[in-house]
C-alpha cells in the first residue's frame, strides 16, 4: 500500500495490484471511492478464484512436506488431486472471496485516517509516514481478518465431508477450542509485517526513481507500467517475509497434522528440524508463479470494472 510522487500518480496499493489514486480519498470523492473498491473486490475475487489451485497446493505443502516425504509442486498438486479430486483444488475459495470486500475496505479507511493524521488531508505523507501509515492499515485489517484466514487453512485441509460448510467449521473450531483458536498464527502474521512493508514499499520508490530517471512522463505512466511495478515490489516484500507467513499457516492446521505444536517457537523448531531452511519456504513456488497471473487477471478485471462504473 502506498502513495507515489507526482501531481498525477498518486496510488494507494493494497498488496493485491488494486492501485487507487490518492485522490478519491478526499471527502467530496467518497462516491468515486466505493466504486474504486467494488472494482478492486471484484478483480481480487477472480484473481483468487482464477490461481484458486495454487494458493491451495502452497497451504498444503507447507503443512505436509517434510524431510521424509518432501514434495514439490507438481507433487503437491498431484497428492491433492488423488486424496480430494480436480474439483476440490478451489478449497478455501470461497472465504477467499468472502473477505476481499471488508479486507480493502479497512485498509482504505485506516490508511486514509493516519495519512490525514499525519500530513493533513490534502498533502502526500513522505516514505517514512507513508510506511507506517501503510504498516498501520495492514495491522488492523489482519487483526479483524484473521479469524478467516484460520477458517480458509481449516476448510483447505479438512478431510471430505467433515464440514457442512463456513459457518459449521467455525461452530466446530469454537465449541471444541474456544474463540482464541481463531487468532493463531497472528503474532508471526504482525512480525511479518515489518520485513513485508519495509521491502514491498522500498523497491516500489527504488523503481519510480529509475522511472524518474529514464525522463519519461512520470506524471500518467500506463496502467501496464504501474502494475508492473507494484508486482515486482509485492513479489519481493513476499519474498522477505515467507519464512514468518509459514509458520501461522503451520499454526492454523492445528488438529489437521499429527504432532504439531501450539507455539510460533514450536513451529519454527519444528521445521527446522525436519527440513531445515528450505522448510521455511515451502511452497514459495505457488506463491511466485501465483504472481504474474494474479496480476494479469486483477489488471484486466479491474480496468473493465472501472470502465462499466465510469471512473
Amino acid at each position: 500500500m502506498r502513495a507515489g510522487a507526482g501531481s498525477v500518480l498518486q496510488v494507494l496499493h493494497t498488496g493485491e495490484q488494486l492501485m487507487v489514486p490518492m485522490a478519491v480519498l478526499e471527502v467530496d470523492n467518497e462516491g468515486a471511492l466505493w466504486k474504486f473498491l467494488l472494482s478492486g473486490a471484484m478483480a481480487g475475487a477472480l484473481s483468487h478464484t482464477g490461481t484458486g489451485p495454487l494458493d491451495c497446493a502452497k497451504v498444503y505443502m507447507r503443512v505436509y512436506s517434510s524431510k521424509t516425504n518432501f514434495m514439490n509442486l507438481l507433487g503437491g498438486i498431484r497428492s491433492m488431486v488423488q486424496e480430494w479430486g480436480v474439483c476440490l483444488l478451489w478449497r478455501g475459495n470461497g472465504i477467499n472471496v468472502l473477505k476481499i470486500a471488508p479486507e480493502y475496505a479497512i485498509k482504505f479507511s485506516v490508511f486514509e485516517q493516519c495519512k490525514n493524521y499525519f500530513c493533513g488531508v490534502h498533502e502526500s505523507p513522505p516514505f517514512q509516514e507513508r510506511l507506517l501509515a501503510s504498516s498501520l492499515a495492514v495491522a488492523t485489517s489482519q487483526t479483524l481478518i484473521n479469524p478467516m484466514e484460520v477458517l480458509k487453512t481449516r476448510l483447505t485441509l479438512c478431510r471430505t465431508g467433515q464440514y457442512k460448510g463456513l459457518l459449521d467449521c467455525a461452530r466446530h473450531i469454537v465449541e471444541q477450542k474456544g474463540t482464541r483458536v481463531l487468532y493463531r498464527g497472528y503474532l508471526p502474521n504482525m512480525l511479518g509485517l515489518i520485513p513485508y512493508a519495509c521491502t514491498d514499499l522500498a523497491v516500489y520508490e527504488m523503481l519510480r526513481c529509475l522511472w524518474l530517471k529514464s525522463g519519461r512522463d512520470m506524471d500518467d505512466p500506463s496502467g501496464l507500467v504501474s502494475l508492473s511495478s507494484v508486482t515486482v515490489s509485492t513479489t519481493c516484500g513476499q519474498r522477505a517475509s515467507y519464512p514468518l507467513t509459514s509458520v501461522p499457516t503451520r499454526m492454523q492446521a492445528q488438529d489437521t497434522v499429527e504432532g504439531s505444536n501450539l507455539t510460533m517457537r514450536g513451529v519454527f523448531r519444528q521445521i527446522l528440524a525436519q527440513q531445515r531452511c528450505p522448510g521455511l519456504y515451502r511452497g514459495m513456488t505457488s506463491t511466485l508463479l501465483k504472481v504474474l497471473p494474479a496480476g494479469g487477471i486483477s489488471y484486466m478485471v479491474y480496468e473493465a470494472m472501472k470502465k462499466t462504473l465510469g471512473i
